[in-house]
Formats: structure tokens, C-alpha cells, sequence
């Protein structure tokens, strides 16, 4: 069995703050089915795609089935643009997931290609995610595909409701008296990507404890004016 430090070098991507992406904190609209079928994959099964705009839980996914792995003690890896290509034989991996896939150059693609061949002949799991479906992927067609013979999963981004009940409940958890006057501007001016917006919401609570002040539309426009977005 790999080692944790192993198992922590494996999973991709930083992380947001202190808070892992994982099932249980995954806020999932109207994506009950991708959820329910990554929570229920028995390892190896068939590849499995995401895909959907920026913001509608493709990459907290993935993160998620990397983490609830670790917990198993099974190691994932992962592949990406510019990320180096994880080795299915090397028999530390149960999983490799590969995000991002419209941007894989030629070389990714072929790389990828392999780890798709190199999974198969040793049982190791692949979960893809892009932004458009695959037969809509600007890539080689034996790759593209790959990524489309399992379940194909459309996500959603969360709608303005179901974003705004997400923040209030981070909010609540953290003790901050988020007002429907900050709530509003942080909505009219930024995205409905709920991993963004919770990293602004994390800044923002940092910003004012810093500063003794509660969190207000001045206090925001403070904070970006002196940070950024």
C-alpha cells in the first residue's frame, strides 16, 4: 500500500484554503446523478466523462473521488495540461482522473491515449472532465472515443437560489452576518461559480477579522480595490 505522503503527492490540484472538495461538501443542484454515480463507483468500472461550464462542480468532483479514495488508502493520480502523465503500471494507483481535456495538446492527447491503454491492462479507473461533451472535443478521435465509452454525465452550473443558500450556509457555519445587500452585489458582479465565490467569501472573512469590521458592500469594494478580484 502507498504511503500518505504518497497518496497526498497523487491528488490533484491545490486545494481552496483549508476545506478539501469532497461528496459531503459538494453542493449538487441539479446533478444528483453524477454524484450519486461517482459515490457508488465500484473500482475498476467503465470511464466515466464530466462535462459542463466553468463553475458547475467538474473539478470538485474529480477532487472528491480522489479524496474519498485516500481515505481508502488507494492512491490517485492525475493528468492535465502541463501536469506530468501518472504511470497506471507503476501499482500504486487505483484511479486516474483527467481534467481539462478540450485544452490537451498533441502530445497530452497522446499521452492520454495511453494512460487510457495502460489503465485498461491494469485495472485502474479513469474520470475525465471537460467543457463540452466529447464528441464536441477538439481532439484525436481514438482519444475522444476513449472518453465517451462509459457514462456521460451533463452538469449544471447551480442555480441563483441554490447559490445564494450555499453561501448563506457557509456563512452561518462561519459566524458572519452576511446581509441580501452583500449577497446581491456579490452576484451581480461575479459568476455563479460556487468554488469562487466560496474562496471570496474565505478572503472576505479574513479581510474583516483583520480589520474588526463586519462584512458590508463598502467592505467588499475595499477588499477588491486593494486585492483584486
Amino acid at each position: 500500500m502507498p504511503s500518505a505522503s504518497t497518496l497526498m503527492r497523487q491528488l490533484p490540484l491545490p486545494l481552496a484554503g483549508d476545506t478539501p472538495c469532497t461528496f459531503d461538501n459538494f453542493v449538487p443542484g441539479a446533478n444528483e446523478a453524477a454524484l450519486a454515480h461517482l459515490r457508488g463507483l465500484a473500482l475498476p468500472a467503465a470511464p466515466v466523462y464530466l462535462w459542463g461550464p466553468p463553475g458547475s462542480g467538474k473539478s470538485h468532483l474529480l477532487q472528491a473521488l480522489c479524496h474519498a479514495l485516500a481515505a481508502q488508502g488507494r492512491g490517485a493520480g492525475a493528468f492535465g495540461p502541463g501536469t506530468d502523465v501518472p504511470d497506471p503500471a507503476a501499482g500504486e494507483l487505483a484511479l486516474v482522473v483527467i481534467d481539462d481535456c478540450e485544452a490537451l495538446d498533441a502530445p497530452a492527447q497522446a499521452a492520454a491515449f495511453r494512460l487510457f491503454v495502460d489503465a485498461a491492462a491494469h485495472g485502474v479507473q479513469i474520470v475525465s472532465a471537460g467543457r463540452v461533451p466529447p464528441v464536441d472535443l477538439p481532439l484525436r478521435e481514438d482519444l475522444r472515443t476513449r472518453l465517451g465509452w462509459g457514462p456521460v454525465f451533463a452538469l449544471q452550473p447551480l442555480s441563483e437560489a441554490q447559490t445564494r443558500a450555499a453561501l448563506r450556509r457557509e456563512a452561518d457555519r462561519r459566524g458572519i452576518e452576511l446581509s441580501d445587500e452583500v449577497m446581491d452585489h456579490l452576484l451581480t458582479r461575479f459568476a455563479r461559480d460556487l468554488k469562487f465565490l466560496m474562496r471570496l467569501l474565505d478572503r472576505l472573512d479574513t479581510f474583516a477579522l483583520a480589520r474588526s469590521r463586519a462584512v458590508t458592500v463598502p467592505l467588499v469594494r475595499q477588499m477588491l480595490d486593494e486585492e483584486g478580484p
